[in-house]
């Protein structure tokens, strides 16, 4: 059995085979994502998958170690990062034991694209290029020379090539494991790409965006522009479901698609513990082990790919995986909630680029999310770099802001137009409230009741008949921090407050 993991950064919960199970306010029926549709049709389409971290190195240092962020060192943050040669990943483990493994595109990237937790520039196979990853940019400068189309099937034709370069590569006796992580969902991406490329129309997402969104043409437009990147995400996923088609291989292959955290650049999205920036896309596919048409509603934690990867090759799983395999969730043929024990994932996110830690967990439930900000007297974002003076003029100071991701204020969320409009547009009566929630310093606890409070905005943390739920879903998380040793809660002081940020940079 071979496995393909096709795992797309910063893409959320956006793909079509999801706009069934949701209201007609959806942003994901303006959508179409065939290629994730198919594989959820021919397996299981999981509802409830959250990232261990909403960014994009501690994500993935769980992804390959099957285990909690804080557990893999400095793998647990961004700037800084250092990867431990002593923690066994899955590709690793799978190589071991007879597996071909390789990689196109980023796998893991403090900051930079590396790949050393994968074992380094031998397991890459991008010679044709890497240009997929500009796929908006690439597609709008080609496109004036020879057309909309024919500019993304040199994009696609580059996919297929990487592929074809690594399974020419591949020993005939031996199973693969191939990782293919494209980064045009991560910003920045060509405005106005999601009409122009992919036929979205960025008014048509009015009253459709979250709640704590300005719902205004610019930001319409900003998302717009990122749902145009799923689409050409799937259609790069398309590519490969095709060829293994024709090599008689795709019956034979554990397809995995999903991504390693939400939106960036999107107020209460990438870097921040709410639905937006950790709720994550998740279907799988194996003809034989998955019966087809499933759709399963346990709480997913996506770092439990890692055991199930090697359970389902038959190999064996480290005593250092604490994530727990899917396995039996694979091999049911019920839907729904399957494993009573799966009805809560925990999140968080310690240091992003900011110059001190913003450290955050949360407990995630069927109704209720419940977060701890250990440090509220800090910016949940980064340093708002005098933005907090209302007369500030943010085109004057950071005429970048909008397009440089390392500069001007709160620096944790990445560069955007959203970002520019927001900040531009504080003062205003009815901007002040969202630009809160997106910037301003939160309270050490948030509870969200989200029966109630889909857009998790009314945090109900300090009202009484609540008291019960947060001091139960408190214990719950604490408890569990506890017995994975947590540092943030069983070491004082915390090993990423040590850390000087020239070193990071």
């Amino acid at each position: 059995m071979n496995i393909l993991f096709a795992f797309a950064d910063d893409w959320g919960r956006y793909a079509s085979a999801y706009a069934q199970y949701e209201n007609e306010k959806s942003l994901n029926k303006l959508i179409s994502t065939p290629n994730f549709d198919r594989v959820a049709a021919e397996g299981i389409l999981f509802r409830n998958a959250f990232v261990p971290a909403p960014s994009c190195t501690p994500c993935r240092s769980a992804v390959l170690s099957g285990q909690y962020f804080w557990q893999t060192g400095l793998g647990a943050i961004l700037f800084g990062a250092v990867w431990d040669e002593n923690i066994p990943t899955y590709p690793l483990e799978l190589e071991k034991q007879g597996y071909f493994i390789g990689h196109t595109y980023k796998v893991w990237a403090p900051g930079r694209v590396m790949d050393a937790p994968y074992g380094g520039e031998r397991t890459a196979y991008d010679k044709a290029g890497r240009d997929f990853g500009d796929f908006s940019f690439y597609v709008t400068k080609r496109a004036p020379e020879i057309g909309i189309e024919a500019a993304k099937e040199e994009l696609y034709a580059e996919v297929r090539e990487n592929f074809d370069s690594f399974l020419e590569a591949r020993p005939k006796e031996k199973p693969f494991c191939y990782w293919w992580g494209p980064t045009n969902t991560h910003r920045l991406w060509q405005q106005g790409s999601g009409k122009n490329l992919w036929g979205i129309e960025p008014d048509n997402l009015k009253g459709r965006m979250p709640k704590f969104l300005p719902d205004v043409h610019e930001i319409r437009e900003d998302f717009a522009d990122y749902l145009g990147e799923c689409m050409a995400f799937d259609a790069g996923v398309g590519v490969l479901l095709k060829r293994l088609e024709e090599i008689g291989e795709l019956d034979n292959t554990l397809v995995v698609v999903s991504g390693d955290h939400g939106i960036p650049g999107m107020p209460r999205g990438k870097c921040n513990l709410y639905n937006i920036g950790c709720e994550v896309a998740l279907a799988m596919r194996l003809p034989g082990t998955i019966q087809s048409g499933r759709v399963v509603d346990d709480m997913i934690n996506i770092m439990d790919l890692a055991p199930t990867f090697l359970e389902i090759a038959g190999k064996e799983i480290p005593e250092t995986m604490t994530a727990k395999s899917m396995k039996p969730l694979l091999v049911s043929e019920k839907n729904g909630q399957i494993d009573p024990s799966r009805d809560f994932v925990v999140t968080g996110k310690e240091r992003h680029v900011t110059d001190l830690p913003y450290p955050m967990r949360s407990i995630r439930t069927k109704d209720y999310l419940y977060i701890i900000n250990f440090e509220p007297d800090r910016w949940p974002m980064g340093d708002p770099c005098g933005v907090a003076d209302p007369q500030a003029d943010m085109n004057t100071l950071y005429p970048d802001i909008a397009f440089n991701t390392f500069a001007g204020p709160f620096i944790d969320m990445d560069a955007s137009p959203t970002k520019a409009w927001i900040i531009d547009h504080r003062n205003e009566e009815n901007v002040k409230f969202p630009y809160q929630l997106a910037f301003g310093k939160r309270l050490y606890e948030e509870l969200y009741d989200l029966k109630k409070d889909s857009d998790y905005i009314n945090n109900v943390a300090g009202e009484e008949e609540y008291a019960t739920v947060r001091d139960e879903l408190n214990k719950k998380l604490m408890n569990l921090l506890i017995e994975q040793n947590d540092p943030r809660v069983v070491e004082n002081p915390c090993r990423y407050e040590d850390l000087p940020y020239a070193v990071l940079k």
